[in-house]
């Protein structure tokens, strides 16, 4: 098993993941304890790499100087664990996969078989479950993708849980768990892999092949 990551790692990655977050979600998204989280949130503030946004939006926010940290860290990492070329390729396997996934997302929300405009509500179960087919598909070649970065970075070994958990929310009728945004649906997951493998190769999401792009 790979050693775990740098809790002041984990934290800047799980804030620049969620945007915006509690501490207690951040904690969660981290898999540390609580108090320890927000110990190391008071001294990142100290340090002017986060801060605690209040009003309709309230919880922590990543600072620009913690982005950089951030990126400094996981370069880091990915030195010291050697783990900078097994990464490298599963993220280009996860590319291809990236371009079918919105595919069939795509045929999820709008029936391109009719038209290019029709929206998909869902009333033809024979349209969905073939969409839902391919998603599966492409789930079962994902899988081997996620295992291979678990076994260099610990910290990706949770998705492969989630992908399953909202693929498994989806085959049993809950069809929210597809691609809606609010909950840790399919899509919303796989963004956030997405945006995981990203900041740990340095590589900025605009640079990439408009029509690899998850969301």
């Amino acid at each position: 098993m790979p050693p775990a990551s740098n809790p002041e790692l984990l934290v800047l990655l799980s804030l620049r993941l969620k945007s915006v977050a509690v501490t207690r979600v951040l904690a969660e998204h981290a898999g540390l304890p609580e108090p320890d989280v927000a110990e190391l949130l008071a001294r990142l503030g100290t340090e002017g790499l986060v801060r605690c946004r209040q009003g309709s939006l309230t919880g922590w926010s990543l600072l620009p100087a913690g982005r950089i940290r951030g990126e400094a860290l996981l370069a880091a990492e990915l030195d010291s664990t050697g783990s900078r070329e097994v990464v490298g390729a599963a993220y280009h396997r996860f590319l291809a996969l990236n371009a079918e996934l919105l595919r069939v997302c795509t045929d999820w929300q709008v029936r391109t078989d009719i038209d290019d405009h029709t929206l998909n509500d869902h009333s033809d179960a024979a349209y969905d479950e073939q969409v839902i087919s391919r998603l599966g598909q492409v789930h079962q070649q994902v899988v081997p993708v996620i295992a291979e970065l678990s076994e260099v970075l610990d910290r990706f070994s949770g998705y492969a849980p989630r992908l399953s958990e909202a693929l498994e929310r989806v085959t049993n009728g809950e069809l929210d768990w597809f691609a809606r945004p609010l909950v840790d649906s399919y899509h919303t997951v796989w963004f956030e892999l997405h945006e995981n493998l990203l900041a740990t190769l340095g590589i900025e999401r605009a640079s990439e092949p408009r029509a690899e792009l998850s969301g």
